[in-house]
C-alpha cells in the first residue's frame, strides 16, 4: 500500500474530495509526462523479497514485531501476517557487478537478521507460500500490528460486503470461506523494480506481461496452502482471490479484479493509472494538502499522494509506479509474479532472466506484442501458475510448446543478449542463466522439489501429513541456507 496510514472512518464527503483530487493528480502526471520531467538517464533496479518466520518446529512464529526490534535494520519492515516480514534492498544499477552485489548484500543481510531473530524464537524462510501453514494461522487476530493492515482489511470487506470465498482446484481441492485478508498474507513474493523513462515505458511493461507465464513456469515455488497440494505456483490463485472486492453479481457483470493481469496491451504509462482511476474505487480515500497544480506550476515536483495510494491498492502483476527522489521524478515498472525463494542464488536467476529478457524485447524492431495477443500472454501466465515446470505456451513463430523448450532454445539466448546490452560482464550472465538452463534440463524448481520431497514422506512413510510437511520444510531451510540453486538440492 505504501504509506502508514491510520484514518479509521471515512465519510461520503472523503470519498468525493478523494476522486476529485486522483482526477487531479491524473492531469497533472499526463502534463508531467508531455513535459519530460522524469529521470531516466541512469537507470536503477530495486529488489524486495518477502519473508515467513517460523519456529523450531517449523510452525509459522507469529513474531514479526519482536524479529524486527532485534534485526533492527530500516531495510527490513512489517508484511500483512503476524509471521510476515520484508527486506527492501537498495537500488542498484545492474552495470559493473550490480547483481552479484544484489546477491552478496542479501545474503549478509538475511544472515545477520536471522541470528539476531533466534534470540525471539523466530527463523527466516523464503518460499512463495509457507507449506507449514494451517487454518488457524490465517484467522483475523493474526495481522500484523500496522493499522494500516487493519485499515485495508476493513475496507476490502466493506466494498465486498461479505466474506471472501477461496476456491483452487489442483491436484488436491481446497474450498475456504475467510472473514478477512490473512489468507493473503500466506503469499510471499520477490518484486523486481526497472526504472525506465516515460518512452520506454509502454514496450518494457509490454515485455513484463509477455514473459509472465516464462517467470512463473520456471520460477514456481508455492505447491502447497493449508496442506494441500494445489497449483505448482498456488500464490497466484490466493492472492487473486484473497483481496477480491467483488462478490459473485458483480464478477457476473464482469467488473475487473483488485489483482489484475490487464486486459490490453499499452502504448504509454497514463493508459494504466488512467485504468486505475476509471475502473477501481477507492479503497483508502485519504487525502492532503498538496495541490500537484501549484507545485508544478512552481518548477517543483508533485508528490502526487492520491494517485500513487490508489495505484497502491490495485495489485497488477507488473505495476507502474511513480516515485518521487530527491525531487526528481522517476517511473519504474514493478515486477510482481516471482514468489519468493527458494534461495537467494535461484532469486537472482530469476531476476537475471527476466532484466535479461525485457530489454531484448523491449528493443526488438518487431515487439513481440505485435505477433501475439494479450489474451494469449494471460492464457500463458494461467498455464504456468497451474502446471510450472510442465506447462504448455504459446509463442510467436513457435507455435504452444513446452515452456522448458521454449527457455532453452529460444529465451535463454534472448536473455543473454539482453543482460549485454545491460552491461552485465560473462561471468554474471554465465552463472545465473546458467542455473535457469540446469532447472529447464533437470524440470527441478522449487515447486517440484517441494512436491517429491514431501511426497517421499507421505507416501512411503508412517507420518502424516503435516508431519511430512514439517519434515520437508526442515530440510528446505538447511539447503536454503547453503545457497546451493534448487536443481542441485538431493532429495532425502
Amino acid at each position: 500500500m505504501g504509506e502508514d496510514v491510520a484514518k479509521h472512518e471515512f465519510t461520503r464527503e472523503d470519498r468525493t474530495r478523494y476522486r476529485t483530487k486522483v482526477r487531479r493528480c491524473l492531469d497533472v502526471f499526463a502534463r508531467m509526462l508531455r513535459e519530460a520531467r522524469f529521470d531516466f538517464e541512469r537507470p536503477m533496479t530495486g529488489l524486495e523479497i518477502e519473508i515467513n518466520l517460523i519456529d523450531e518446529n517449523c510452525d509459522p512464529a507469529m513474531k514479526n514485531h519482536e524479529a524486527l526490534d532485534v534485526i533492527d535494520d530500516p531495510d527490513f519492515v512489517t508484511e500483512l501476517g503476524q509471521w510476515n516480514i520484508e527486506i527492501n534492498v537498495a537500488p542498484r544499477r545492474l552495470a559493473g557487478g550490480g547483481i552479484t552485489s544484489f546477491e552478496e548484500t542479501v545474503r549478509r543481510s538475511l544472515n545477520d537478521a536471522e541470528e539476531k531473530a533466534r534470540a525471539v524464537g523466530a527463523h527466516m524462510v523464503i518460499n512463495g507460500i509457507l507449506p507449514t501453514l494451517r487454518t488457524q494461522d490465517i484467522s483475523p487476530g493474526l495481522l500484523s500490528g500496522n493499522p494500516r493492515y487493519a485499515l485495508l482489511n476493513e475496507q476490502v470487506l466493506a466494498a465486498r460486503g461479505e466474506d471472501l470465498q477461496i476456491s483452487i482446484d489442483g491436484v488436491e481441492r481446497l474450498h475456504l470461506t475467510a472473514s478477512s485478508i490473512v489468507p493473503e498474507a500466506a503469499c510471499t513474493s520477490t518484486q523486481l523494480h526497472l526504472q525506465v523513462s516515460p518512452e520506454q515505458f509502454p514496450a518494457y511493461w509490454n515485455a513484463a506481461q509477455a514473459i509472465a507465464g516464462v517467470q512463473v513456469a520456471v520460477g514456481a515455488n508455492s505447491p502447497f496452502f493449508l496442506g494441500k497440494e494445489l497449483w505448482r505456483e498456488t500464490r497466484i490463485a490466493l492472492f487473486q482471490q484473497a483481496t477480491d472486492t467483488r462478490g459473485d453479481e458483480l464478477k457476473a457483470q464482469g467488473v475487473r479484479p483488485r489483482v489484475w493481469f490487464g486486459e490490453r496491451w499499452i502504448n504509454s504509462i497514463f493508459d494504466l493509472f488512467e485504468e486505475n482511476v476509471r475502473y477501481f474505487p477507492a479503497l483508502l480515500p485519504i487525502t492532503d494538502d498538496e495541490d500537484p497544480l501549484a507545485v508544478l506550476d512552481k518548477g517543483d515536483t508533485p508528490a502526487l499522494s492520491e494517485l500513487k495510494l490508489h495505484n497502491g491498492t490495485i495489485y497488477r502483476w507488473n505495476r507502474p509506479v511513480y516515485d518521487v527522489v530527491r525531487d526528481r521524478p522517476h517511473l519504474r515498472v514493478e515486477n510482481r509474479v516471482l514468489p519468493a525463494g527458494p534461495t537467494i542464488v535461484d532469486t537472482l536467476a530469476n531476476a537475471a532472466l527476466y532484466f535479461g529478457l525485457v530489454r531484448a524485447l523491449a528493443e526488438d524492431e518487431r515487439p513481440l506484442w505485435s505477433q501475439m495477443s494479450f489474451q494469449a500472454a494471460e492464457e500463458n501466465f494461467n498455464a504456468a501458475s497451474r502446471n510450472g515446470m510442465d506447462a504448455q505456451m504459446y509463442w510467436p513463430g513457435v507455435g504452444t510448446v513446452p515452456v522448458v523448450e521454449l527457455v532453452l532454445r529460444r529465451l535463454l539466448p534472448l536473455a543473454h543478449e539482453g543482460l549485454i546490452r545491460w552491461g552485465v560482464d560473462s561471468a554474471e550472465r554465465d552463472r545465473l542463466l546458467g542455473v535457469i538452463e540446469q532447472r529447464c534440463l533437470s524440470g527441478v524448481n522449487g515447486a517440484t522439489w517441494q512436491a517429491r520431497e514431501f511426497h517421499r514422506h507421505y507416501d512411503h512413510t508412517h507420518m502424516d501429513r503435516a508431519d511430512a510437511l514439517r519434515t520437508m520444510l526442515r530440510t528446505y531451510v538447511d539447503l536454503m541456507h547453503a545457497n546451493e540453486p534448487v536443481h542441485t538440492w538431493p532429495l532425502t
